[in-house]
């Protein structure tokens, strides 16, 4: 629609007039050029439910909102970049839950033959979100994890239903399947803030003066005596389990299904696999795992990264924006409270910023001397921009990092040959390859990563 409409044309979502952006120059011009302008939320209903109506990510541009951001922003750094002993912490858990997850593949493959990794993928992201937040990881089997999980694939079958009582609310009035699916986007909500609370009401009977265990804690210690922010708004200990239910959720959806384009894509271009693993290889060698510290050195790998964020746009548009003061973007007048949609693909996929926008070529991100072309990274647009930018961004892209160097580091991904050789998406809350099966290899044995776990168990015993 953008190439027949332009970078900015406004389409009816049942009772609502939605404005589009399209293009890079029109998105930046608005949600950076004029942030205030374009940072609020739409009021819609399915907004209200979520982290039991104190959501940070579909919660209201105000004073309130800007002082919660901060804190968040700042607990979220603390906890993943900007603090190396805890940088360090993080990146255990990762290196940690990639052993399991590689342990669970192995057996799997060696179970069914081919098996998918969707599931799998979900649990692990999960995982490492939890203990991030929580202080632990949950066993791939444990019942109550496995339903939390569960939760979060059923919110994706239910969202749509959501979406479409905000733009009609008339739908809400009488029996019909949208109503219905309706009622259990909802129930899904409360399920999943319960299971929230419950974990935020442990840790403040455990918690101990000093000591900050996880997120989960930091959170407590920030909130619960009230935090006054610059502009004079209280935040108390309510805000709490919003905060822990919107850092959990968003981050388990989002990097999961990050990891299957991944999957797939290695599994789709095994001459790339190839490549990454060459890559590793000449760096780390196979006396050790790939660690952050790597990450300047293996550019083909950041390449091959940002190209299935680009290639994928597994987050084709942001949650919707609206308008806080009557404004303009490109000379189009644009009243107050307008919903406001970003089409992140239309940046993406501009035949005019990338060659063959299409095809899946991580070269691209790589310059003549064999860097990363940082530059043109920074063209890749999954996790918005602006005031309403992905707090998570830094922690998601850590991950993917790891996630990708190590597997690449220890594993052979191999395409079942009876299915279909494609590259097709699902839409839900993201959008996700259509399911697909893989079978793995060990490229050595477990040793290296069995002796990475143990040291880290022998030093967390002598403490």
């Amino acid at each position: 629609m953008a190439q027949q409409y332009g970078d900015v044309f406004q389409i009816k979502l049942g009772s609502r007039n939605v404005v589009v952006l399209n293009g890079e120059d029109t998105i930046k011009q608005a949600l950076i050029k004029k942030g205030t302008d374009f940072a609020g939320r739409p009021d819609f209903i399915s907004f209200k439910l979520v982290s039991g109506g104190k959501s940070l990510a579909f919660g209201s541009y105000s004073n309130l909102w800007k002082a919660h951001r901060r804190i968040a922003q700042s607990t979220v750094r603390a906890f993943s970049t900007s603090n190396p002993q805890t940088k360090k912490a993080f990146e255990q858990h990762i290196i940690s839950e990639i052993r399991e997850l590689v342990k669970v593949f192995l057996k799997k493959t060696k179970q069914e033959k081919y098996f998918r990794p969707s599931q799998i993928l979900t649990v692990a992201t999960a995982n490492i979100i939890s203990a991030l937040c929580f202080g632990k990881r949950y066993s791939y089997e444990d019942v109550e994890f496995k339903s939390v999980v569960g939760r979060n694939n059923q919110f994706t079958e239910t969202v749509g239903a959501g979406s479409l009582v905000d733009v009609m609310p008339w739908l809400q009035s009488f029996p019909n399947p949208i109503k219905t699916m309706f009622g259990n986007f909802k129930n899904l909500n409360l399920e999943f803030f319960a299971f929230i609370e419950d974990k935020v009401t442990q840790h403040r009977a455990t918690i101990k003066p000093g000591i900050i265990r996880d997120m989960t804690d930091a959170f407590i210690l920030a909130l619960d005596q009230g935090k006054r922010g610059t502009n004079g708004v209280l935040l108390g200990k309510e805000h709490v389990p919003p905060t822990v239910c919107d850092i959990f959720g968003a981050s388990q959806d989002t990097l999961s299904t990050a990891l299957q384009w991944i999957v797939l894509l290695l599994i789709r271009f095994p001459e790339m696999q190839t490549r990454l693993q060459q890559e590793v290889d000449n760096v780390v060698d196979r006396t050790r795992l790939p660690s952050i510290e790597d990450q300047p050195s293996l550019p083909y790998v950041m390449a091959f990264i940002y190209e299935a964020m680009r290639f994928s746009s597994f987050m084709p548009g942001t949650i919707p924006h609206s308008t806080t003061t009557d404004t303009s973007v490109n000379g189009y007048h644009i009243p107050k409270n307008t919903v406001i949609f970003i089409n992140q693909w239309s940046v993406n996929h501009n035949a005019q910023k990338w060659a063959n926008p299409g095809v899946f070529d991580p070269t691209r991100f790589v310059s003549k001397t064999g860097d990363l072309n940082k530059d043109l990274t920074n063209s890749v647009l999954i996790f918005s921009v602006g005031k309403r930018r992905c707090i998570g961004e830094e922690l998601s892209k850590m991950q993917l990092f790891l996630y990708t160097a190590i597997l690449a580091h220890q594993c052979n991904f191999i395409a079942n040959p009876d299915e279909p050789s494609t590259l097709d998406s699902c839409y839900g809350l993201t959008l996700k390859p259509t399911p697909f099966s893989i079978a793995v290899t060990h490229r050595g044995s477990m040793d290296v990563m069995d002796s990475y776990v143990t040291d880290l168990q022998k030093a967390d015993n002598s403490m």
